[in-house]
This record gives C-alpha cells, sequence and structure tokens, in this order.
C-alpha cells in the first residue's frame, strides 16, 4: 500500500482534520445552545403564586441584565477598552436591533393572544428563521455560496417551515373552539413579531467590529462574541423590564414577591435567565467555528432544535397526555421534517 504522506503534504491532513474539528465541535456547541433555549421556559412548572409581570422581571434582569455583562466581564479582558474603540456606527446598530428585538418579545404575546398559541408560535418562529437565517446569509456570504448550495440552503429553510408549521398546528387540539376576533391583525402582529425576533441575530451580525476588536486585542475568539451579547441586550433588558413593571402597577402584583412561595419561585425565575443566557453564549462560541456561513447556518439550526427541545420536553411533562393520536403523528411528522432540514442545512454548509 503506497504511503500517503507522499501524494498528500502532512500539513494539509492537519489542516482538513483542525477544520473539521472546528466544525463538529461548532456543531454541538450550537446544538447544546439549542437545548438551553428550548428548556428555559420549563422551570414555570414549578412556580406557584406568581403573575406573568413577577418571574418576568426577575428573568429580565438576571437574562438580559446580569449574566451578559457578569459573562463579559469575566470572559473578555479590557472589556471597556474593546468598546472605546468601537464605532458609534456599530454601537447604534446594536442598540437598534437589541430594541427591535425587546419589541419583538413583547409583541409576541399579543400575536399569541389574537391567533392561539399553534397559529400564533406557527407565524413567529416561521417568519424569524426565515429572516434570520436569510438575511445574514445576504451581508456576510457574498461570492462564497454556489448555486447548488443554495438551492440546499432554500429546500431545506422550506422544509424548516413547514416543519415548524406542522409542529405548531399540532397542538391545535388543546384550543378551545370558538371565534377569534381581528384575525388579520393578528397574521400582521405576528409576522411583525417574527421579524423582530430575529434582530437578535442580526444585532450579532452587524455587532462582529466588536468581536473582531476583541480578538485583536487577545481574547479567544470562542469568547469574543460575550462582549456583543452584553450590549446587545441592554435594550432588551430595557423593553421587558419596562412592560413587567407596569403589568405590576396596573395588577397590583407587585406584593405577591412576599407570597408564601416567593423564594422557590425566585429561584426558578433566576434559573431561566441562565438557561437562556448560556444558550445564547453557547451560540456564540459555536457560532464561530462552523465556517463562512456560520450566522446562517447557527440560526437556523438553534431554532430547529429549540423546537425539537420544546417539544420533547412537552411531551415528556404530560403536555400531550390524552390527546388524538392523528395530531401525535402530525407531530412526530413535523419533527422528522425539522431533523432533515436541519440535516440539509450541514449539508450546504460542507
Amino acid at each position: 500500500m503506497p504511503n500517503l504522506e507522499w501524494f498528500v503534504p502532512a500539513s494539509c491532513v492537519t489542516v482538513s482534520v483542525t477544520m473539521n474539528a472546528s466544525l463538529t465541535s461548532g456543531l454541538l456547541l450550537i446544538l447544546l445552545a439549542g437545548l438551553c433555549q428550548g428548556s428555559f421556559m420549563l422551570p414555570i412548572k414549578g412556580m406557584r403564586g406568581w403573575g406573568w409581570e413577577n418571574y418576568w422581571l426577575i428573568f429580565a434582569i438576571t437574562a438580559y441584565l446580569a449574566s451578559p455583562w457578569l459573562l463579559a466581564f469575566a470572559t473578555v479582558p479590557g472589556l471597556l477598552q474593546v468598546y472605546a474603540g468601537t464605532s458609534g456606527g456599530t454601537l447604534a446598530a446594536i442598540a437598534m436591533f437589541g430594541a427591535a428585538w425587546g419589541i419583538g418579545a413583547l409583541t409576541f404575546g399579543l400575536g399569541v393572544e389574537a391567533l392561539g398559541l399553534a397559529l400564533g408560535f406557527a407565524l413567529i418562529l416561521g417568519t424569524a428563521a426565515v429572516f434570520g437565517t436569510v438575511v445574514p446569509l445576504l451581508f456576510t456570504s457574498a461570492g462564497v455560496v454556489s448555486g447548488k448550495q443554495t438551492a440546499i440552503l432554500v429546500v431545506s429553510l422550506m422544509m424548516m417551515v413547514a416543519g415548524v408549521l406542522v409542529c405548531s398546528f399540532a397542538g391545535k387540539w388543546k384550543e378551545k373552539s370558538n371565534v377569534r376576533k381581528s384575525y388579520w391583525r393578528g397574521v400582521v402582529i405576528c409576522i411583525v413579531s417574527g421579524l423582530l425576533s430575529a434582530c437578535g441575530n442580526l444585532g450579532f451580525v452587524f455587532g462582529s467590529p466588536i468581536t473582531q476588536r476583541a480578538e485583536a486585542l487577545g481574547v479567544p475568539a470562542q469568547l469574543a462574541p460575550n462582549a456583543v451579547w452584553a450590549l446587545l441586550t441592554l435594550p432588551l433588558f430595557l423593553c421587558n423590564a419596562a412592560y413587567s413593571l407596569y403589568l405590576m402597577r396596573r395588577n397590583s402584583t407587585a406584593a405577591l414577591y412576599r407570597a408564601k412561595y416567593a423564594a422557590t419561585s425566585f429561584g426558578l425565575a433566576v434559573s431561566m435567565g441562565v438557561l437562556w443566557m448560556a444558550g445564547f453564549a453557547l451560540y456564540g462560541m459555536g457560532v464561530r467555528r462552523v465556517g463562512a456561513l456560520g450566522s446562517s447556518l447557527g440560526w437556523a439550526i438553534l431554532m430547529s432544535t429549540v423546537v425539537l427541545v420544546a417539544n420533547g420536553l412537552g411531551i415528556a411533562t404530560g403536555e400531550w397526555k390524552g390527546s388524538p393520536v392523528h395530531y401525535r403523528r402530525q407531530l412526530a411528522a413535523g419533527v422528522l421534517m425539522l431533523l432533515c432540514a436541519i440535516v440539509g442545512l450541514a449539508l450546504a454548509n460542507h
């Protein structure tokens, strides 16, 4: 058997192995991020006596304010120096996308209230998946994507959105059969929410000069994105905290912080925030490792994994107990479509 090193230089083999290892580790980090993001709402099931605004305020403080800044200061040496050398345009873009992301989180609730959980969730997540995947691809991958890759990406995105729709409609058996008012108004709200919710990924993409500057100052590539998340989630915190405080004042629910099970609920709300931020921190680390299409491929895989995890936890905790068989089959079909979409996106990146 001939010595392959005579035909292929050892340095090329080393580079190939390193690139494959980087891609594999990046995909695993993104999948782990999806696990955190898909399970961060699970602690709600253990809360007692609190209104939505009570735990959402604690969650917002933990996820959107405390965790990002603690993580940034702990992992990015000279963080203030990184920000000092950042252009005003980059900071303005991050503030704009962060504020849009915050509004998207609030309009999510309005859209689901108007159309119901199944249809509202499908429209919002489907819109966010397409917008958050295609826009970074257009801005960051010019000249890199071949015709074959484009075809695979388009088919995979269509299958991903279809899978999300199928999974969401599988939950319609839970809804009460009543006539919903202002249907088209609800559709518009959901579409707007999906567009704005995708701004988290867009803020990360357009905040890349901060990541690059952090790396230039010696910060490891997998930790440099933490400097962006800290700034991006600040306007997100302001939007959600302001709305939560408004609801507490309107509903007179601030006194619930002194209720019997307040300490337990507080701990669960904090764990929600830690899981949420851990998901985005892992996403930032993974997306840097998966190549030129990282921001596009990573966002698609993250959102699909979140749906898979959320559906799995729903089944495990009995949410689908007593559901008709054909709805469970529909759910399984939707999950399979999402898995196929993830494989397609991975092939396109390869």
